[in-house]
C-alpha cells in the first residue's frame, strides 16, 4: 500500500477521488469489501466537509502496521477554513450548521475504529480517523 497518499480537495470531483483511492487502498491492506465500503464511505463525509465549509483541503492515507501484526488504515482530512465553534455539539446527532442530516461526523466516528478531531475557530480542522482491518 503506498505510504502516505495525499489528495487535494477543492471540489465534489476531489470528494469521489479521494472515495475511490482510500476504497482501493483498503482492498489492497486485506480489507473486506464491506469494510472497504465503511472506509469509502467515512472518506466522502470528511472530504464533503472539507469541501462545503472550508472551500480546500486535503486528505491523506496511511498505511498502519501496529501490535501482534494488526494492520490499518489512518486518514487525516485537515483543511484551513473557518473551523467548529463547538465540536462536542458538532459531534451530536442531528447537529448541523448547514440544513443537512447531522449525520456526517457522528456517523464518520461510528463507521472508524478511532477517531480524533482538532478544530481552532479561524484556524481549520483536522479529523484523523482509522480503521483496523478484523
Amino acid at each position: 500500500m503506498s505510504e502516505g497518499t495525499q489528495i487535494l480537495v477543492t471540489s465534489d470531483r476531489d470528494v469521489v477521488t479521494a472515495r475511490q483511492q482510500g476504497r482501493a487502498l483498503a482492498l489492497q491492506a486485506g480489507f473486506s469489501d464491506s469494510e472497504a465500503t465503511l472506509i469509502a464511505t467515512a472518506i466522502s463525509e470528511l472530504a464533503r466537509n472539507i469541501v462545503s465549509y472550508a472551500r480546500q483541503g486535503t486528505v491523506t492515507f496511511k498505511s498502519l502496521n501496529g501490535h501482534k501484526g494488526a494492520v490499518g488504515l489512518k486518514i487525516v482530512a485537515a483543511d484551513s477554513g473557518p473551523g467548529i465553534a463547538d465540536v462536542s455539539q458538532a459531534l451530536r446527532d442531528g447537529f448541523s450548521s448547514s440544513g443537512g442530516l447531522g449525520l456526517g461526523l457522528p456517523g464518520v466516528k461510528r463507521l472508524m475504529d478511532e477517531f480524533d478531531i482538532a478544530s481552532r475557530v479561524g484556524s481549520g480542522t483536522t479529523v484523523t480517523v482509522t480503521k483496523w482491518r478484523t
